[in-house]
């Protein structure tokens, strides 16, 4: 009778632990499966973040392009106007002109650093905030020539400097030459085509005719 007695408590004792165990056996798997619904929709919504990045990526490429073809100064708008502001005596030996982005900010390639998620929201925050790309190309353009002396090509940077279509014209080098017992100066400059740039009629016919 003792152990009957003491055998029932025994039982209702375990059959509450086996009771409690299994409800939480099944809010556990309520939360596992809560947090993997979650998970998917998280990884869909990175999966089509990443789709419209590779989108915009071949947009912007074909941005560029379309910037390459759709230049706001012409070539040859841009190579008279460096002829015309030659002083006497000095020549170009070879002249570059590239469309380039500016590099982005520090604050931009650090996200690349951080967690997926993390890199995820710190995009399309940038994305809202950035201006459009286009807009940030710049005309870059490299001189190189020869001169008679630095007192030319101090001349030749500050026509450029003073010209409608050029700012942060720089020298870059400069450095003496001999040839057939002569001496001169061969440098190089970097420039940059401002911003905004609108020739009009009357600026295009000063320069065709100077030419």
């Amino acid at each position: 009778m003792i152990c009957l007695v003491l055998f029932v408590p025994v039982m209702v004792v375990l059959a509450g632990l086996f009771v409690n165990i299994k409800v939480q056996q099944r809010v556990l798997v309520a939360r596992e499966k809560l947090i993997d619904a979650k998970m998917a929709k998280a990884h869909e919504a990175i999966k089509q973040f990443e789709q419209l990045q590779a989108n915009r990526d071949a947009m912007w490429k074909r941005a560029l392009t379309t910037a390459e073809l759709l230049e706001p100064v012409s070539r040859s708008m841009l190579l008279a106007s460096l002829t015309n502001n030659l002083p006497a005596g000095v020549s170009l030996l070879q002249l570059s002109a590239i469309q380039k982005e500016p590099p982005r900010p520090r604050s931009q390639m650090d996200v690349a650093k951080t967690s997926k998620y993390k890199r995820t929201r710190a995009k399309k925050a940038a994305a809202e905030t950035e201006p459009s790309r286009e807009k940030l190309l710049r005309m870059h353009i490299g001189i190189e020539g020869i001169a008679p002396s630095d007192i030319e090509v101090a001349a030749y940077i500050e026509r450029l400097s003073n010209s409608k279509l050029l700012e942060n014209v720089t020298l870059v080098e400069s450095r003496e030459r001999e040839a057939e017992d002569r001496t001169f100066r061969q440098f190089r400059l970097t420039a940059m085509l401002k911003e905004d740039i609108h020739l009009t009629d009357e600026d295009i016919d000063k320069i065709r005719a100077k030419l």
